[in-house]
């Protein structure tokens, strides 16, 4: 059983900062050339999932991960409270319209893992209705996978309840953090046990694997992350078409 009170939010002790940055710069920069063999060739895509705690750094993920990249090959998307149309479809209807198409990088901003982690901690749906969603997630995953060779990488973004409190708090410090600032993130906060009952139990429950990333220390997050997103890449049978004469 997975247990995130047990799992560390903070790199190893005995890692050198300065050397895994390099790499990170490294593997970013192999990202976006793999990239463009990925949208050239048109067979492939990835699906990247950034799912965590409010201020677990999702967007900081996406903005230092991808910033090599072919603006035209990837689509950022964050999924929010639904639409009076969004709630009068099924959860995962909005989720498959931005699915991503061969060729093309697909990130999601959170994701369709909301729908059974918030409505399940403010009891908006039942203990079974939440367990089904999170069975019909698994289908709609491995359908993505063998359907449209979608490459799915799911990070759960690990953050302490202490290192929460200072980031959000930096939001009502830190003038160029203002528009960040949600009173309804504290709000959340008082639910936290909750919070990751519900997150262990998908973690548990989740047919494709998560990485379990650490994010008390941002350049150790980009570091899991861009690892985990350039391992996967290489193991493509990525190559440029040849010519057509």
């Amino acid at each position: 059983m997975i247990k995130l009170s047990k799992i560390p939010t903070r790199p190893p002790k005995d890692v050198d900062k300065k050397t895994l940055q390099e790499q990170t710069k490294k593997n970013c920069k192999e990202i976006a050339k793999l990239q463009a063999v990925m949208i050239a060739q048109s067979k492939y895509n990835l699906l990247v999932v950034f799912q965590g705690m409010d201020a677990s750094g999702k967007d900081g993920a996406v903005k230092n991960v991808f910033k090599y990249c072919n603006p035209s090959g990837i689509k950022v998307k964050g999924f929010k409270k639904p639409t009076d149309e969004e709630f009068g479809h099924d959860f995962l209807w909005r989720i498959h319209k931005n699915a991503p198409q061969k060729g093309m990088i697909q990130i999601f901003v959170r994701s369709h893992y909301e729908d059974v982690l918030i409505q399940r901690v403010h009891k908006w749906i039942s203990e079974e209705h939440a367990i089904k969603r999170i069975n019909a997630i698994n289908a709609f995953e491995e359908l993505l996978e063998f359907d449209n060779n979608t490459i799915i990488l799911k990070f759960y973004l690990h953050l302490s309840f202490e290192q929460q409190a200072i980031e959000l708090q930096q939001r009502l410090d830190d003038p160029t953090k203002y528009w960040k600032h949600n009173p309804g993130d504290w709000e959340e906060r008082k639910h936290w046990d909750e919070y990751m009952r519900c997150y262990e139990d998908v973690l548990e429950r989740s047919s494709i694997p998560w990485k379990i990333t650490p994010v008390d220390e941002r350049w150790y997050r980009d570091y899991v992350v861009s690892t985990t997103i350039v391992e996967a890449m290489r193991k493509l049978d990525l190559q440029y078409p040849k010519l057509e004469i």
